[in-house]
Formats: structure tokens, sequence, C-alpha cells
């Protein structure tokens, strides 16, 4: 391990000084504190030591650590159901039916293959919704649990500043009640970004809310955006049967991956028949008729054509959601897309006000949101805390998956580094040659002279899982070389990104 050793000591002024590992905007400025008066206004109850507005990933995790950690606690959560977005109506229940509607395409299309036959294979589209709900209730009521266990005090109701240190809630029961905290965290999570003319109706057109609970098959499914969710609601769709057609104004699909991973993904998806219109701009849609006619035009500009659907999805990003929470009235400060701005210690303008999750900068995903969570209560509980946004990994779960951490190769190129690739192909593992599930490549980019891993990048079954390897990696500041002498069991999945390491510091074996 000398190599790996001198390499793990090799420190790379470049990338210091370019600050590889923590370039996330979230944490490029510091805000001076307001000072504000903290003299109490009457309200029931006696005042908490925190008190956490948003039941989501990151409301939820920071009021069970705030509670682990000895503080009197308080979350607040307008929807009734703790889990916010993700567990609701989100990550959980698309992963249900991603899961559910993987199986039936499977066996209509696999299952033969290993010796597998059904006289017939039919789609029970209610009883897939029932076992997706089934999951969602059974964790929903599993965090109630957790807020027990651990003394959170649960109030159900929509909750808004009256001063810095008390939130107004409206509660689900038509009441109203006042709840005093020493330290606020807003945590309310992200809403749909609606477009330009496009009306939700949760029917005809629909955000993801509405994908995760259609009645039946639509013929001809419209998805509005390239990203993840959009790619994943399609992907169900589009093996139960639907016809899926995704537009997106940009010139690519899923910004944030690797150049390389995301033409394959895209080729791979155009196999199993999804279509992309890309660089198209929905200019307008019409509803008065039985199903949905839609007016795109270039991008760029130029002729408009028409596409009619029997249903569209409406995929075009998430917005923080902060509306109607008084953050003016106590003067908290926002950037110009709504975004509550925040220290490294995730302390807002206004002492004794912090934000977490989807409502500050930083990647609108669930597993951030519940970093943020945990750094920012260890911080109020005078402890240190530490989220690094490089190291958050990134998965989109259609079949393949895809997932990623670190630098894209783009990045790196644009950041001036020398840099070595090493790629291994599925198609060469043992494990996912033999069941018959070989489509994707591991790719590894670390910096030349120390070897240092600087991005991982995954398409395969499972790479949702194979990341986090990977993730450590980075985390520990480990070689491309560390990896690739580390013992992998065999046959595993997980050797493809043994391979892709040896690949990048010398030679794969299996290639």
């Amino acid at each position: 391990m000398a190599m790996a050793s001198l390499a793990r000591r090799k420190a790379s002024s470049l990338l210091l000084s370019k600050n590889l590992c923590n370039s996330s905007d979230a944490f490029k400025y510091s805000l001076s504190l307001t000072s504000f008066s903290r003299g109490f206004a009457s309200g029931s109850g006696e005042e908490n030591d925190v008190v956490v507005i948003g039941g989501g990933p990151g409301g939820y995790v920071a009021a069970i650590k705030a509670a682990q950690l000895g503080l009197k606690t308080t979350c607040i959560e307008k929807r009734g159901t703790l889990g916010g977005t993700c567990l609701n109506v989100g990550c959980i229940p698309s992963k249900a039916l991603l899961h559910s509607s993987h199986m039936y395409h499977e066996a209509l299309h696999s299952f033969a293959n290993h010796g597998v036959k059904f006289p017939s294979v039919e789609v029970d589209l209610p009883a897939m919704m029932a076992q997706k709900d089934k999951a969602v209730t059974n964790l929903t009521r599993g965090i109630e649990g957790l807020f027990k266990k651990n003394k959170v005090n649960y109030v159900k109701g929509y909750g808004k500043f009256i001063s810095p240190s008390e939130v107004s809630v409206d509660t689900l029961e038509g009441e109203n009640t006042v709840v005093k905290g020493k330290n606020i965290i807003v945590a309310t999570g992200s809403d749909v970004k609606s477009l330009p003319g496009v009306t939700i109706d949760e029917k005809k057109i629909v955000s993801s809310t509405g994908a995760l609970a259609l009645s039946e098959i639509p013929k001809k499914l419209v998805v509005i955006g390239a990203g993840y969710i959009g790619l994943e609601m399609g992907s169900v769709w589009g093996r139960l049967g639907s016809e899926v057609i995704v537009v997106e104004f940009a010139a690519d699909i899923v910004p944030t991956m690797d150049t390389e991973i995301r033409k394959q993904f895209q080729r791979t998806l155009e196999k199993q028949k999804m279509k992309f219109m890309l660089k198209t701009k929905v200019v307008s849609v019409d509803t008065s008729g039985n199903g949905v006619k839609l007016t795109l035009e270039p991008a760029a500009g130029g002729e408009q054509t028409t596409l009619e659907a029997d249903v569209v999805l409406v995929s075009a990003g998430r917005t923080p959601f902060t509306a109607g929470l008084g953050l003016d009235k106590i003067g908290v400060e926002t950037d110009k897309v709504g975004r509550i701005l925040v220290n490294e210690r995730f302390s807002t303008n206004v002492s004794g006000v912090y934000a977490i999750g989807d409502v500050i900068p930083g990647p609108m995903l669930a597993h951030k949101a519940e970093e943020d969570g945990v750094a920012c209560v260890e911080f109020i509980a005078g402890k240190e805390g530490h989220v690094d946004y490089d190291m958050v990994p990134g998965v989109v779960y259609t079949h393949p998956e895809v997932a990623y951490v670190g630098k894209t190769e783009e990045q790196v190129k644009a950041l001036g580094v020398d840099y070595r690739v090493g790629k291994f192909p599925f198609l060469a593992n043992s494990r996912a040659k033999a069941i018959d599930d070989a489509e994707g490549l591991v790719k590894i980019l670390a910096e030349k002279e120390s070897d240092k891993i600087l991005g991982v990048h995954i398409m395969s079954p499972n790479a949702g899982e194979l990341i986090h390897e990977a993730v450590l990696a980075l985390q520990y500041g480990a070689s491309s070389e560390d990896i690739a002498r580390t013992c992998h069991a065999h046959p595993t999945m997980s050797e493809a990104l043994k391979e892709a390491a040896m690949a990048t510091y010398d030679k794969p074996i299996h290639i």
C-alpha cells in the first residue's frame, strides 16, 4: 500500500486552491447576524430549546437528534403525517411503484429466459397502488413511534413566525396555539415548480403527486422535464404500457450527470422505448378535449407544433416552500429564487432562526436534508457539525440505476486539474452476466499526481447501493489504488468498481 499511502500524503495545491472538496454555494458566504429583541410574547406552552417547522426528512431527523442531545423539542407539521414530500408523495411511493412495475416488466419480458413461464401476465393497478400506500402508511407511523420514543412533542398544523422565538400554529383541529423556542429551524422542504400557462389539476395535468395515484394506465404520457423525477415516473408508466414522451427545454437530460454516462443512459432509456424531445419548449396546453393538447416550439424559437397526450406530468424541478411562514415579518433574508440564506452553521441573519434542506442552497435531496438536520442541531447543542455537499450522492432509480458522487469529468476539466479516468463495463462482470443484467459501467476520475479520487459514476442495476463505497472513499480522501487493493467478494457487482479503480491507476484484470 506504499503508493496509496503516498497518494494520501500528497496534497494537491491545485485542488486545495480551487476548493475542490468544498465548492458548494451554500457555504460560500457568511451572513452577519442581525440582533433581535428576544422578549417573549404571551402564548401557550413552555419554551422549547428547539422548534422545528416541517416534519420531512430534514425536519423529523433534526427533531429526533435534538431530543437525543437532551434538548426539549417540538416539531410542527402541516400535513398531518410525518415524512414530508419524500415519504408521503415522493421518494418512498415512487420507489414502491418503480419496484412493482419492474417486477411486471421482468415477468413480461425476462422471466422466460430464466426458465420461468406463465400462461399470462397482467397488471392489477389497484393492488399495486395498495402495496405502495401500505408502505407509506407503515413508515409514517414508524416516525411517529420514533417521536414518542425520543419524547419529541408533535404539533399537527401550519406554523408561521410571529417573532424570532414564537411560531403561531393553526392546528388541523381548527384551533390556534403559539409554540415558543430558543432556537427555531425552518425545514419546510420544497414544492413542484410551476410552468407558465400550465395549470396542474392532478387529473389530466399532474405533478409527481398525481402521477403516483393515477387510476388507470395512460395510453400516452408526456413528461415535461428530464430530471430525476420525470425519468423515474416515466419509467413506471412506460413499463406498465404507456407510450412515454419526455419534453425537455435543455439540450440534455439530468444536467448534473457526467456527460459520458448521461449519453449512455439516454440510449438505454430509448431502447426501453422512452422518447425524448430535447431543446423544446412547452408554450401552452389545452385540456378542453378528452385528452391534452400541447403546443411546442424549439427552445431557441421557431415553428410551433402540437403534441397530444392522455396525461401530462409536469416535472420541471422544485422550488423552496416558504409561503406563509412569515419570514419577511421577522426579516429573514432569501435569495432571488426564494432560498433562505444561511451561514456554515445553518444560521440565518436572524439570531436563533435556522434553516435546512430544500429551503437553502444545495442539492434538493432527502438525504442531504437529513445531514443538514443533524449538523444544524449539533451546532445548536454546542457541538460541531459538517455537511460537504460534494460528498452527497445522487441516484436516478430507473433500471439500470445511475448513481454518482463527486466531480463529473466536465467539472474536473473546468478546474484545470490533471486527471486519469478508469472505466469498467458490467458486460465484463461475472455476476452481471450470470443474472443476465449487464448493461452499464463504472467510471472513476482521479487526480493524476496523487491518485486521489475526484468522482465516481455508476450505471448499473442497484447502482444506488454500489455508490456508497465510493462515497466513503471520497469522504476519507482515498486513492483509486486504495479501492483496487481492497478485496471484493466474488462474484458481486461491486467487483466492477474494483476493476474500474484498477483501470484508473494501472490496468484492470478482466478486460
